[in-house]
């Protein structure tokens, strides 16, 4: 409680006494400078102090409002939106999804969280996730019809990222498949898509997405090990995270509903707009096997098309990497 509540009263990004926060949490100075020094251990975030005027995080900082998101969630996803949680740190949002769902919730509930712990990217990748910086978000789904009725899923989900960073000006970002959206060749988002339930039947499914909002000046991000960017490097201003997540609930609910109705055909066309790779000289990594050819797009079930010397072949997600050739 004491760490909510000094970062909600730091938020504004002004200096405020040691005296003052002692009294906001009923404790001593020395209790205060204690629990300043967790929010920096856990959090990252640019604590500053001085002399006669007391501590401020540098800049200020937006934390996560359900009723702010709720607000700028359209009113199509509303009735889709079954519940939202909000958390301050968790291992995984998508490893607390999968449990959650497992325990009985159902479509549209939505867990995001401040800061993850142990997040996961595709392939087992680790995926850095500083405090109150980006958006990490997962959503769970039902479907009928098991994995196989999941083809080309994480390719609908990232055109609806797309176009959520449209809604606040990023019109620019392309999809790299099977799950990567990009801005200028550089990672802005990533999809983890996981499944529990009937693998032949009915199912539920963890739809992950992490986005880079302003991880410029974090040090987590120097952990990255490939190419990244944020929104707010892209648009070189502010971003509200409450608003983006609106913006995406808005986009990804309709989007799942319509993929459980229709699959993913009928997003084909807007996958192949945005597709950042068509016709490029790219390598195909299937574990130890490296196929080389040119990225001719993908077929009506999200299967990745690869023009080789020996003909068209066509990949499906799983342990399939996708990499420009070098």
């Amino acid at each position: 409680m004491a760490f909510e509540q000094l970062l909600n009263r730091l938020a504004d990004g002004q200096f405020h006494s040691g005296e003052e926060l002692g009294e906001l949490l009923g404790v001593s100075r020395t209790a205060v400078w204690k629990q300043l020094q967790k929010i920096q251990d856990l959090t990252d975030l640019p604590l500053e102090s001085a002399k006669g005027r007391g501590y401020r995080l540098k800049d200020g900082l937006e934390l996560l409002d359900a009723t702010s998101i709720r607000a700028a969630v359209s009113s199509q996803a509303k009735p889709l939106l079954n519940e939202l949680r909000l958390l301050e740190q968790v291992d995984s949002t998508n490893r607390l999804a999968m449990t959650e769902a497992q325990a009985g919730a159902g479509r549209g509930y939505v867990i995001a969280a401040e800061q993850q712990s142990a997040g996961r990217g595709r392939r087992g990748r680790t995926w850095i996730s500083p405090f109150a910086r980006n958006i990490y978000c997962s959503v769970i789904w039902e479907f009928d019809g098991g994995a196989a009725a999941l083809e080309g899923l994480s390719l609908a989900v990232g055109v609806a990222v797309t176009k959520a960073m449209a809604a606040i000006g990023v019109s620019d970002a392309g999809l790299k498949w099977p799950n990567d959206v990009v801005w200028n060749g550089r990672k802005l988002a990533g999809i983890l898509i996981e499944m529990t339930g009937d693998a032949a039947g009915r199912c539920q499914v963890i739809v992950g997405i992490g986005i880079n909002v302003s991880m410029a000046g974090s040090q987590a991000a120097d952990a990255i090990d490939q190419a990244w960017v944020d929104v707010q490097s892209v648009l070189r201003a502010k971003v509200s995270r409450n608003q983006l997540l609106g913006c995406l609930l808005s986009e990804l609910l309709p989007t799942l509903s319509l993929f459980e109705r229709q699959g993913f055909s009928v997003f084909q066309s807007d996958w192949a707009a945005l597709d950042n790779m068509r016709g490029k000289p790219v390598s195909v990594l299937l574990g130890e096997q490296v196929v080389l050819g040119t990225a001719a797009g993908v077929d009506d079930s999200g299967a990745l098309l690869l023009d080789t010397p020996t003909g068209r072949q066509a990949f499906h997600g799983g342990e399939v990497s996708l990499r420009l050739q070098n």
